[in-house]
């Protein structure tokens, strides 16, 4: 091998080689170190998730308690207002019979004295508008039938006669009288319905 200025030519490339600098640390932090993946390993040691697992969980019991709270509000609302409707209705019950207890007094005076065929009739119609009187106090209204226009809503029609002297689906008689309670119907008229056979 040749010489410059008295020196050999490798003696470059093994100063390179001996100096050559250590390779950079850059990114090393990225990389887990073993004493880092045991720490969190460890079943003493909180990491962020295992707070976060821990809100949720409270999170999620108090909105079952919560839940359970409100069924149980619930179910005594529910409860309550059918104690109330079964209480209104006894009482509204034990109105109407009272109501009526007029009418079971006149009868059973009426039974008890022996009395002729005029006085009888008085009597009878003494009670029946007692207990008219009693029914209306309830809401119960007579239908108007005979004479009215035929309305399927407030009429059933058993017989239509044919006639000329009444307008056609005009109501001739009324065999079974119909009642309103209030504004409902509870029980329609039975009619006899005019077919005017006029052309």
């Amino acid at each position: 091998m040749g010489r410059t200025n008295g020196k050999s030519e490798v003696e470059p490339q093994e100063l390179d080689a001996a100096h050559e600098l250590p390779a950079s640390d850059e990114g090393a932090e990225e990389t887990p170190t073993a004493s880092t993946t045991a720490a969190a390993a460890q079943p003493g040691v909180a990491t962020p998730r295992d707070a976060a697992l821990e809100k949720l969980k409270a999170e999620r019991d108090a909105l079952l308690d919560r839940l359970a709270r409100l069924q149980a509000e619930f179910e005594n609302a529910r409860k309550r207002s059918a104690r109330e409707q079964q209480e209104f209705r006894e009482y509204a019950l034990a109105e109407a019979v009272k109501g009526l207890l007029p009418v079971l007094d006149s009868f059973e005076r009426a039974l008890e004295v022996g009395a002729n065929e005029s006085e009888l009739r008085g009597g009878v119609e003494l009670i029946y508008k007692q207990l008219q009187d009693a029914l209306a106090k309830l809401g119960l209204r007579p239908i108007p039938a005979k004479g009215e226009p035929f309305d399927p809503h407030l009429h059933q029609a058993i017989e239509m006669v044919d006639t000329t002297e009444a307008d056609d689906h005009q109501v001739l008689e009324e065999l079974q009288r119909g009642y309103k309670l209030r504004d409902r119907l509870l029980r329609p008229s039975m009619v006899k319905v005019a077919r005017n056979t006029k052309h």
